[in-house]
């Protein structure tokens, strides 16, 4: 037994030791009814060793005994974090790009300006380095505009914010980079002060004690808002390499001597990209394999007992899952080496399963955020398709779906059409589960 005292009164729930915490926060959400219906719980009273809902964490693990009591704190508006699984390569199949040259919230500074934070998340040690950077972009005296001396500035030579609309537009760069994202959500007047990174749901909030339970009810409390799809303007990678091209060679081999399609896992890890401010990017250290059926024009996953061996491995390496390879490569002329070249504007450059796949993989990889209330925005994880060029030439693309995407993949709202494999179908609500309405926009074009 366990007390939950709360600003409501205090109430009991009874556990099992070996109980995982995502079990804990059910029943405590039964317990208090709507109260619960975003909360945060603490082992102290001082709010201190927060407990995370977690499939694989036990109460054990927070050295929770019989009689205990923990504290229940709520947060408006907040969504519990989910430990996510890594590495997992079995689950189902299923866009700004990557380039490739290839818990209370509380405030935290970045650069000076402030924005709500939770300071219990331990992020990527890439995105800790680039909050401690000053991330302007630096500009000499312009010999015809500047009418100062060496040691003063002016508009022309001030340096230039990491999110500069015309400064990225010189680079031809489409997207920047998260962080710099970051920062442009601090540089307000108000400090970033309500710029929240809230997380997409498309599912019901649990708890509405106002009606009865989907089907029978939903209310706009409740419900989960429509989606307009829209281009993102930040990507969290913003460029993959590989440490040795031997790499990429050795995935080809198996598409050389077979003819079949190949899958593969990234293994690597994120440094700083240089050639966007305050970018990112993945460095490829390995490629993994995993047991897989394919053909000419399909790969399909088979189950893999090695991949938590893989996982283990590569974190002693130092190494983590950041994206993952698969080859779409039809040979045009054997002797010459060409292959066809048939993904472009006119068609697709992802498919639709694939965009499906890559929301379901980034799912599974989150990214750690403080700034998000959730302790996860967006995901690291890169798509990377290796097919024909314009010069029908064996050439690698990066890519990575949007966070909308993301969440549309992850609550099971998209399924791909059968006859055109650049479409997605998005569902219609059923008895069992809610689809909120996914909205587009076209520009219309007047043919003369």
């Amino acid at each position: 037994m366990l007390r939950v005292q709360s600003p409501e009164g205090t109430r009991r729930v009874d556990v099992d030791n070996s109980m995982v915490t995502r079990e804990l926060f059910e029943k405590v959400l039964n317990a208090f009814g709507a109260t619960g219906n975003s909360f945060v719980l603490y082992c102290n009273r001082d709010k201190s060793q927060e407990i995370v809902s977690s499939d694989t964490k036990t109460l054990a693990s927070y050295g929770l005994k019989h009689g205990d009591m923990i504290f229940l704190s709520s947060i408006t508006g907040a969504l519990q974090h989910v430990e996510q699984p890594t590495g997992n390569s079995k689950a189902k199949n299923g866009v700004s790009t990557s380039s490739i040259s290839v818990s209370t919230p509380t405030t935290s500074s970045i650069s000076g300006s402030k924005i709500p934070i939770r300071s219990n998340v331990e992020e990527d040690h890439v995105d800790l380095l680039l909050q401690k950077m000053d991330g302007t972009v630096k500009r000499k005296r312009d010999p015809k505009n500047c009418l100062h001396g060496d040691n003063s500035s002016c508009i022309h030579c001030l340096p230039l914010e990491p999110y500069d609309a015309s400064y990225l537009k010189d680079l031809n760069v489409k997207h920047m980079s998260f962080n710099a994202y970051l920062r442009k959500l601090s540089s307000g007047l108000d400090g970033g002060k309500y710029a929240n990174l809230d997380n997409i749901s498309c599912r019901i909030k649990p708890g509405c004690t106002g009606h009865p339970p989907w089907p029978k009810g939903v209310c706009s409390k409740c419900q989960p808002k429509a989606i307009t799809l829209n281009s993102q303007p930040y990507r969290h990678i913003d460029n993959v390499v590989f440490e040795n091209p031997n790499l990429v060679e050795q995935f080809l081999h198996f598409w050389r001597g077979t003819g079949r399609q190949r899958l593969g896992f990234l293994y690597g890890r994120y440094d700083t990209h240089l050639d966007v401010p305050l970018g990112i990017k993945g460095i490829v250290a390995a490629i993994y394999e995993p047991p897989q059926e394919s053909t000419r024009d399909s790969v399909r996953l088979l189950p893999d007992s090695r991949q938590p061996l893989v996982d283990r491995l590569a974190a002693k390496l130092g190494l983590t899952c950041i994206g993952w390879i698969f080859t779409d490569l039809v040979a045009e002329n054997v002797s010459k080496g060409t292959v066809r070249h048939f993904r472009n504007a006119e068609t697709h450059f992802l498919s639709a399963q694939e965009c499906i796949m890559a929301g379901h993989l980034q799912s599974l990889h989150p990214n750690p955020c403080r700034f998000s209330s959730d302790g996860y925005f967006g995901s690291k994880f890169v798509t990377l398709c290796v097919t024909g060029d314009t010069q029908n030439q064996v050439h690698i693309e990066g890519y990575q779906v949007s966070n909308q995407c993301q969440a549309l993949v992850r609550d099971e709202c998209l399924v791909p059409t059968k006859d055109a494999p650049e479409l997605a179908y998005a569902r219609q609500s059923t008895a069992e589960v809610y689809i909120p309405d996914v909205y587009y926009k076209v520009s219309e074009v007047t043919l003369v």
